[in-house]
């Protein structure tokens, strides 16, 4: 499975996985229930780059090379969200929109980047034990919520290798054919990721 781990000795790197996925996801559902105004982006944005900055990665930027480049990754994603946004929405919710979702995102990338995905896959079978009551199997459940928490990075460093291969080549910026290769590679992914599940009996 890819995996956007990176070793690292900082505090949220050592914290327990079931403990910091719990962190994590209660700041992002805070962040979500914020109300689409000026104030909120101005909030999400803050919440960000503090979660950065003290969760200890050792950049030598504080955290903020990190968030750099997790922002740079979803660029297009964030331009396309906010483009879509202004038009039917307005100015205010377009932004505060898109600062939430991307606050969201980053938060993500920061749980993937600080927890390899095995301890996050254990970490949610724990928790989830209490569905074999009935009748749930909590491995499957677990799996699930672990690909789900990954799939955004995932698909953010699909997006910066295939912009990165089309600049190499000397492909000017077409979006068209950038979504295109996106849902090529995302699909062939998917089924990579299928053929592994079903090869460990997940499926």
């Amino acid at each position: 499975m890819l995996t956007l781990y990176r070793p690292g000795t900082g505090w949220l790197h050592r914290m327990q996985a079931g403990p910091k996925t719990l962190l994590l996801l209660a700041c992002s559902l805070g962040i979500f229930f914020l109300p689409p105004l000026w104030w909120a982006a101005a909030a999400a944005t803050a919440a960000s780059v503090l979660a950065y900055a003290g969760a200890g990665l050792g950049d030598g930027a504080l955290g903020m090379r990190e968030l750099g480049r997790q922002l740079f990754a979803v660029r297009l994603i964030i331009a396309i969200m906010l483009a879509s946004q202004l038009v039917f929405l307005g100015p205010e919710p377009a932004v505060a929109n898109a600062a939430r979702v991307t606050a969201g995102l980053l938060l993500a990338a920061l749980l993937t980047i600080t927890t390899p995905t095995n301890a996050l896959l254990d970490a949610a079978e724990r928790g989830l034990r209490p569905l074999r009551y009935i009748r749930v199997n909590p491995q499957r459940v677990a799996l699930l919520l672990t690909i789900s928490i990954s799939t955004a990075p995932v698909l953010a460093r699909i997006a910066h290798e295939i912009r990165a291969a089309q600049k190499s080549r000397g492909v000017r910026p077409n979006l068209s054919l950038f979504v295109v290769s996106l849902l090529v590679v995302s699909l062939k992914h998917a089924d990579e990721l299928g053929d592994a599940l079903t090869a460990r009996g997940a499926s």
